[in-house]
């Protein structure tokens, strides 16, 4: 081969890889390319190819908007249905329900037989549990105002599972914390996030059944919050996984119940401004990790020293 033909073949060779470079930032990232396109100026593209290469990227990047546009509009949508949902329920259904409840409280007081005492008890619990179900409906749908206060996470933990500790013995599950050794303050609801702890461990307590360990893991920097809760049960599943944190879903047939629970667990950190993420697959352990903003701006007045 002369020299003329190889560096023919090494500059087709270039070509090449620039064109397959491109492709790729192309389907990965087009908003990236779209501004540099921009920043170059049309001298650096010219001719029919460069033309046709600025339209194709804009009309990804206008296509990747859209998309979150949508994602954003259709959970709005969903979140409006929701609390058109829970007004109605709450007024026809919730009236009916306390009329049921008051009954069964009226008989069980002048009742003495056992039988009849245990059925009324149960018409009476399971009144109350409707009405929780349409209250949860409320808080995903419309949840009260956060009221921020000075939390001290450790704290929090640890009344969270003595609630849970009677569940956790007698299924002989292991409760475990780790990072809880110093205090750790931010500012949150603690009612709030006490009951996203909560729906997240009886989760995880549901999802093992007997035996067994549940654990949850406290991580803190200056600026966010990292807990987790990691329990041994049978995993999720992709299909599960795409509507976990949805109200009226339920996994408790892939062995893990997830209902209204985590609903209101993703709400409430959404509320304050963290996130939530959900590792581990069929088999494996599974890993509920929750990342709060510090705020530690707001707290530098009124709060104890902080320790991470």
């Amino acid at each position: 081969m002369d020299r003329t033909t190889a560096a023919s073949a090494n500059e087709f060779d270039a070509k090449e890889d620039a064109a397959r470079r491109l492709v790729q930032r192309l389907l990965l990232d087009p908003e990236s390319l779209h501004d540099e396109l921009l920043s170059t100026g049309e001298e650096a593209t010219p001719g029919p190819w460069g033309k046709a290469l600025r339209a194709l990227v804009e009309r990804l990047s206008r296509l990747e908007q859209l998309e979150r546009d949508f994602d954003r509009v259709l959970l709005s949508e969903k979140l409006d249905s929701m609390r058109e949902l829970a007004y109605g329920a709450s007024h026809e259904i919730n009236n009916p329900l306390a009329n049921i409840s008051s009954r069964a409280q009226t008989l069980l007081r002048d009742e003495t037989d056992p039988e009849r005492r245990r059925k009324l008890a149960t018409i009476n619990s399971q009144a109350f549990r409707a009405h929780e179900m349409i209250a949860d409906m409320m808080l995903f749908a419309k949840p009260p105002d956060l009221v921020r206060e000075n939390v001290n996470l450790p704290e929090l933990i640890a009344q969270v599972l003595e609630e849970l500790s009677d569940q956790a013995d007698e299924q002989g599950t292991a409760l475990i914390v780790t990072g809880t050794g110093s205090d750790c303050w931010l500012s949150a609801d603690a009612t709030h996030l006490s009951v996203a702890l909560r729906a997240l461990c009886r989760n995880s307590l549901e999802a093992i059944g007997a035996g067994g360990q549940v654990t949850i893991s406290l991580v803190a920097n200056d600026d966010v919050v990292e807990l987790s809760v990691i329990d041994t049960g049978p995993g999720i599943s992709q299909e599960v996984r795409r509507h976990l944190f949805d109200p009226f879903y339920s996994g408790r047939e892939a062995g893990r119940g997830l209902g209204f629970g985590l609903s209101k667990c993703w709400r409430i950190v959404e509320l304050h401004g963290g996130t939530i993420e959900v590792g581990g697959d069929d088999g494996e352990q599974t890993r509920f990790t929750i990342r709060l903003p510090r705020l530690i701006e707001q707290m530098a007045n009124t709060s104890p020293p902080l320790v991470a």
